[in-house]
């Protein structure tokens, strides 16, 4: 009987290491992790998964935009006033207007079939990549500005101040590129590196007084996009500083060509060097996050600034650094829009890049690769809600409500969850698949 209680305890341990759900890598599973099996995506689906979360919020505001469509489309409205004798035309009706604007959608931002049946009856190839290249376009500044809000947010900090920043690139920009003359190529980096420079200057600001006074950097940044605008419209409104000659209306003057971007295959807005530079910085910023020793600290401060106080790790010079570099990346979108199209720049120029790079970074959860695919979806929604406005007469507002609603959801999984009836996750699928998911 000794014996036997003496050898028991030895093989427990040899049974618990063997057993299969016992938490250790799979034989053979790279990192520590289970391979990717079907097992484990259908346990992620179940269980809600970030990515199932993503792709069921897209989903549900689609279906949502799709009572949108029907009740913005009067014929449908007709059809359905006749629904309790004809059911079988209120139905056609609805089908066939949800499936006509999603089409035009889909064609606007993707590919159109029809170019494709051209192309192999004499027509051009390049039209076929066309409606990409418009999404790649609408993309480029929004990559850029949510890359700004997101290095931000892994640093503990909202950075409301990327239209500032980008008003702030897009001047030293401009500037540079009717007021100074440069060989071909060095005009145009030059101009990149001004609009980078000047949008970093923006964001040093919030970073200084936020390590020197203390003051919170929404209060902040709020307050500097004001003094941009302000800034702007002054600037272009007066004749001795950028106004163009010639003109009363608040346009600065047109930059030289030597400082344009290329554009591939063609005229704008089709996709340029702009969008290259987008994907080099989204890949900058993931190489500075995840491998350097400032992200570690950007990452470290961003969980607790006491704790990174007490490590040692200089906070303050953290804050300054991560607005710098945010700052210079809403400026590099200026950059992108002012040297990337023929129209000169104007008040209205910054549009809503600095707000749609909140939702993109929110959407991307602070990931660069995730804010890359995120602004790609924002982007093909932009240039396929052109087209479907124009084919069928829907709303562009359809479209702004799609891409509220996808956030909405996104940032409350438990709405999902609760529509889907999902498990809350836990077990070792999600995490199996986190690391191959699009979010990085």
């Amino acid at each position: 009987m000794s014996e036997q209680h003496e050898t028991e305890p030895a093989a427990a341990p040899a049974a618990t290491a063997t057993a299969p759900d016992a938490g250790t890598a799979a034989p053979g599973g790279p990192g520590g992790r289970r391979p990717l099996t079907g097992s484990l995506i259908i346990q992620a689906v179940t269980e809600g998964h970030s990515a199932v979360i993503t792709i069921l919020a897209v989903f549900v505001a689609l279906m949502i935009g799709a009572v949108l469509i029907v009740a913005s489309d009067p014929v449908v409205l007709r059809a359905w006033d006749s629904f309790s004798y004809a059911p079988a035309t209120a139905l056609s009706a609805t089908w066939n207007s949800v499936a006509a604007a999603y089409s035009a959608l889909f064609e606007g931002a993707i590919f159109s079939p029809a170019t494709v049946s051209a192309a192999f009856h004499g027509g051009s190839i390049a039209a076929i990549f066309y409606p990409l290249s418009l999404t790649a376009f609408e993309a480029t500044p929004l990559i850029l500005t949510g890359l700004s809000v997101a290095l931000c947010f892994r640093a503990g900090m909202f950075n409301i101040g990327a239209a500032g920043q980008w008003i702030g690139g897009a001047l030293v920009a401009t500037w540079l590129g009717y007021a100074v003359n440069l060989p071909i190529v060095l005009h145009a980096i030059v101009c990149i590196i001004g609009a980078f420079i000047g949008g970093a200057v923006i964001g040093w600001i919030v970073g200084e007084l936020k390590a020197r006074t203390g003051a919170h950097e929404v209060i902040l940044t709020i307050m500097l996009n004001y003094v941009m605008y302000n800034l702007l419209s002054f600037l272009l409104t007066s004749h001795n500083l950028m106004q163009a000659p010639g003109q009363t209306n608040a346009i600065a003057p047109n930059i030289a060509g030597n400082a344009m971007l290329p554009h591939v295959g063609g005229p704008p807005p089709q996709v340029g060097v702009g969008f290259l530079i987008a994907l080099a910085a989204a890949a900058a910023t993931a190489w500075l996050l995840s491998r350097s020793t400032l992200g570690f600290e950007f990452r470290a401060v961003g969980a607790s600034p006491s704790a990174a106080r007490s490590a040692g790790i200089n906070v303050e010079r953290v804050w300054v650094l991560a607005f710098l570099i945010a700052g210079g990346l809403a400026g590099l979108s200026a950059g992108t829009i002012v040297q990337g199209q023929t129209a000169p720049l104007t008040f209205n120029s910054y549009g809503t890049y600095g707000f749609d790079g909140i939702t993109v970074a929110l959407l991307g959860r602070a990931r660069p690769l995730g804010v890359v695919l995120a602004a790609l979806l924002f982007g093909a929604l932009n240039a396929g809600g052109t087209v479907m406005e124009a084919a069928t007469g829907v709303p562009f507002d359809v479209v702004d409500v799609i891409k509220g609603l996808i956030v909405l959801f996104v940032a409350a999984p438990p709405l999902i969850r609760l529509l889907f009836r999902l498990r809350r996750g836990g077990g070792a699928g999600p995490q199996a698949v986190t690391s191959q998911g699009w979010s990085g």
